[in-house]
């Protein structure tokens, strides 16, 4: 009888066993893409492969093994039975480690193997890319014993197989046989004289198992052509863990029995690998390892070498030097030093119960050569992976404050580099940081020299989410209270911590206006005080948004603000009707939001030019109703003339415009000496009376509860006019005049998808996150006719700020969204009532994680560009252009954003420089 001891870690498979325990679909062979980020190395007895995080762009990645024909996905199962270990860290990179004597590569004495491994990157929409790895690894310097520790696997292979035992060899596969006909192959391979027998497992009470129930229960065994191979899972039944000098170990002990005719050969084997024996400090991280352990069968044990490697490659006595490594034998200790925060770990970022914490990752590798007596050596192998606990590391609030420049200035930190600041809770609301420095609030990122950063934080004391508190008539107290919201990636995990500030000033100067009119708008100046701007502008709709302070022409300084209201604007009052003009009333009041102070009242009253009543030649006459502040009630679009079936043309909220000739809708004819007045009235037949009389200024009265506007027209009984009249046709028949004027439309980026608040010029370069939505805006401005549509016909990004370079990627395409882009562009409705004129505004949606050009992904910045085209709903065809159905038809493969190389005419617009960033 022959015993071998065998070494610290074992797992068993046969490869037809496993092959006949599992039926599994045959995938057809197919033709892979090869891109960048895929990287193989051989380290002695097992293969690396790198997967970068740029190939799956944050998707998910998983592995299948390839077997000839056969393709098989690496459970975690599988991996532990057959010798792979796959890991990841949390930003998407992956290493897979494979055994070279895993159950599917293709080995030829023992010396070149050759290991295929499938990559596969799910995407968002259920696609995937497939990548092949074929790698080739030499190794002919296997020691007598070889055992392998992994984070997921034991393996131990020894080459003292006796000669008569046969080694049990895997068949070719045709391509057209399924995975289970190696069932047929088992009973003549397990129940034959020249193999295994059964095994028996030690735990530490006696097991005995037959081959095939020793692979059902999870454990494998197979041979070479001079090796035998046996591996182990850590969760296995049959392990158990041993306290060795201190270091709690996994240990696996099995004799396997061989049967030749009359004869049985026995080989005792062990495994034994490391769960524990870390401490740590704030500096060093200490593993420790007994010198002695139970694969050691004599005390006459020499150690031949011992060396260190990080991530399963090996490093030399330098490298450990530069890195601050030390590797020595302490007594009964083999001793690892690694400091905190060295080069070849990472620190990663936790929150626990709200608070911040961070924990430090390694993966160090210990290799151990030793003899016993003189006779044969063991190579043993670890490859441990370490995290550190969960160290505390509360943020430091500095106040930096200068109460001389009215500003706050605070500084939080520091965190590691895969915190963000998302966005921060004020007194009074939640702004992102896009929002915060879009509204004047300073918020900076500081990175230091050591990879942490800190974030800095400015808020003008004038600012409304500064809470100011007047003490008395002199003395006001400023207070920012604000919670910092962070999001700690990828994972997402989030954490706040809440901090405040307190300064008091002696200072009030209440804020101040003035105004002025013209033919068309309200002019109005408001001087700030001491106070700055913090005050809330009201007019009759509400505070001022930002898109009224676009629409107003809002300009300021540090001292003085403007604004120019149009008298047709919702928030001017109409007080008078004239004949020829219209008295308005612009109301604007500055109030304090805390405390709901009024600051300052200020009234401006106007009379502008505007036509009521309109007489032409050919009989037609047209007259305007207006509603006035008197009338609050009144409807427009429910005014009539005498005839109630003559009803406005046109009519909105504060409008109603008649046209109708004169003989018709009850109009009154009456002649004087040689004039000729036609009359009619808009009523109501309820409400307050408004009377018009033309070419007298007489202000509207109420004398009766009926309203009504009175519109006359004089034309002259008697009058000559000359016409010119040609028999013959001229030779050039006179061509209409063509009129010009301008419709202004402009392309915004707003800060999210409800579409109120949007990006100006002084806020680009806009920075977004990589996976982020960009919501746009193509909005027509200064226009109130309900005719007008505006359709967008293309749609284009380019790297480039000029919107005819190259490359460029399709968004929208013939006002239609793009179907050969896999992730397309998505076209969000206008709410009706959110806006006066819904069909002057388009509203669109991207992605930024998908600008790619031969297989290559740009992540630096883009610009997005539109052409717009203004139509007439009622006639123009572009206005009822449909688009196809975005569903693409049966099997058929859709292809990802491509750039191309279309010219086109139109001047587009264009938006600032988007910069694309992954963290």
């Amino acid at each position: 009888m022959t015993t071998w001891l065998f070494g610290m870690c074992t797992f068993w498979l046969l490869m037809v066993m496993v092959l006949a325990q599992k039926n599994f679909n045959v995938v057809p062979a197919q033709t892979f893409n090869q891109r960048t980020g895929l990287k193989t190395d051989c380290l002695g007895s097992y293969m690396r492969l790198t997967v970068d995080k740029s190939l799956a762009l944050g998707n998910q990645v998983e592995f299948d093994a390839l077997n000839g024909s056969q393709i098989e996905p690496l459970t975690s199962s599988l991996a532990a039975k057959c010798g792979f270990s796959i890991d990841s860290d949390p930003w998407g990179n992956y290493r897979v480690f494979a055994s070279l004597l895993n159950c599917f590569s293709a080995n030829e004495d023992d010396h070149v193997f050759d290991v295929d491994l499938r990559v596969r990157v799910h995407g968002v929409k259920a696609e995937q890319d497939v990548f092949e790895v074929a790698k080739t690894c030499h190794y002919d310097q296997w020691a007598p014993r070889e055992v392998l520790c992994t984070r997921n696997y034991m393996e131990v292979s020894v080459n003292r197989l006796p000669e008569e035992i046969t080694a049990l060899r895997r068949r070719p596969v045709p391509r057209t046989q399924m995975f289970d006909q190696w069932t047929n192959t088992v009973p003549e391979a397990v129940t034959s004289r020249y193999n295994i027998w059964r095994m028996v497992f030690f735990t530490p009470t006696q097991k005995a198992m037959v081959l095939e129930d020793a692979l059902r229960t999870g454990y494998g065994v197979t041979t070479t052509r001079s090796r035998l191979v046996l591996r182990s899972g850590y969760d296995l039944p049959e392990t158990y863990v041993e306290n060795v000098n201190g270091v709690p170990m996994k240990m696996i002990r099995v004799t396997t029995y061989f049967k030749k005719q009359w004869s049985v050969t026995m080989l005792d084997t062990v495994a034994a690998c490391p769960t524990g024996g870390l401490s740590f400090t704030d500096e060093m991280i200490t593993w420790n390892f007994p010198r002695f352990n139970p694969l050691m069968s004599s005390v006459e044990t020499s150690l031949l070498g011992m060396f260190m490697g990080i991530d399963g490659k090996q490093i030399d006595s330098a490298q450990m030097t530069a890195r601050g490594y030390v590797l020595s034998v302490v007594e009964d200790q083999v001793v690892m030093k690694i400091p905190m925060g060295g080069p070849d770990g990472y620190y990663k970022s936790h929150a626990v119960n709200n608070q911040y914490h961070i924990t430090y990752n390694i993966e160090p590798m210990l290799e151990l050569l030793w003899s016993e007596g003189g006779m044969d050596a063991t190579r043993y192998k670890v490859l441990f992976p370490i995290k550190t606990p969960l160290m505390p590391r509360p943020p430091h609030f500095v106040d930096f404050t200068d109460a001389e420049q009215r500003m706050f200035d605070v500084l939080l930190g520091p965190f590691l580099y895969d915190t963000e600041l998302v966005n921060i809770t004020f007194s009074t609301g939640v702004l992102t940081v896009a929002e915060a420095n879009a509204r004047g609030i300073n918020i900076q990122e500081q990175r230091f020299q050591n990879g942490s950063k800190a974030f800095r934080l400015q808020v003008p004391f004038s600012d409304a989410f500064v809470v100011r508190t007047q003490v008395d008539l002199t003395v006001t107290v400023y207070t920012l209270h604000v919670t910092f919201g962070f999001m700690i990636l990828p994972e997402y995990t989030p954490f706040s911590h809440t901090a405040s500030v307190d300064v008091t000033l002696r200072d009030v100067i209440l804020p101040t206006m003035s105004g002025t009119c013209d033919e068309e708008k309200f002019y109005i100046v408001i001087s700030f005080g001491n106070l700055g701007k913090n005050f809330n502008i009201m007019m009759a709709r509400g505070d001022m948004t930002p898109d009224r302070r676009a629409e107003y022409d809002i300009k300021e300084n540090a001292t003085h603000m403007s604004l120019a209201v149009p008298f047709l604007s919702s928030d001017v009052v109409f007080e008078l009707m004239y004949p020829s003009s219209l008295r308005a009333r612009l109301d604007v009041l500055l109030w304090e939001p805390i405390n709901k102070w009024t600051l300052s009242d200020f009234s401006l009253a106007c009379n502008f030019p505007m036509t009521m009543t309109e007489c032409f030649s050919n009989g037609t006459m047209s007259a305007l109703a207006v509603k006035v502040e008197s009338v609050p009630q009144l409807v427009p679009r429910q005014l009539t003339l005498r005839d109630p079936s003559c009803k406005p043309k046109f009519s909105n909220d504060r409008f109603a415009y008649f046209s109708f000739e004169a003989n018709r809708c009850g109009t009154t004819r009456t002649f004087y000496d040689d004039v000729v007045m036609y009359q009619n009235e808009i009523t109501l037949g309820n409400g307050l009376q408004v009377y018009q009389q033309n070419k007298k200024e007489v202000p509207a009265s109420p004398p009766d509860p009926e309203y009504h506007v009175t519109m006359s027209c004089f034309y002259m009984l008697n009058d000559t006019q000359t016409v010119a009249f040609f028999t013959k046709p001229r030779e050039n028949e006179p061509l209409p005049e063509t009129g010009f004027g301008e419709l202004q439309v402009v392309l915004r980026l707003a800060l999210d998808g409800s579409y109120s608040n949007f990006y100006v010029k002084e806020d680009y370069p806009v920075v977004q996150y990589l996976r982020s939505p960009l919501f746009f805006e193509v909005a027509l401005l200064q226009s109130t006719d309900p005719q007008i549509e505006l359709v967008l016909e293309n749609c284009w990004a380019t790297l480039k700020e000029d919107w005819n370079s190259t490359p460029r990627w399709d968004l929208v395409v013939d006002g239609c969204v793009n179907l050969a882009d896999r992730y397309e562009t998505v076209f969000h409705p206008v709410i009706p009532n959110s806006v006066p004129y819904p069909s002057h505004l388009k509203h669109f949606e991207i992605k930024t994680f998908t600008f790619v050009q031969n297989d290559v992904v740009f992540q630096d910045q883009i610009f997005v560009h539109c052409d717009a085209v203004l139509c007439d709903s009622e006639s123009d065809g572009i206005c009822k252009r449909r688009c196809p159905s975005p569903m693409p038809l049966k099997n058929e493969k859709k292809v990802r954003r491509e750039a191309t190389n279309v010219q086109f005419l139109r001047t587009p617009l264009s938006s600032g420089k988007i910069v694309l960033s992954s963290s």
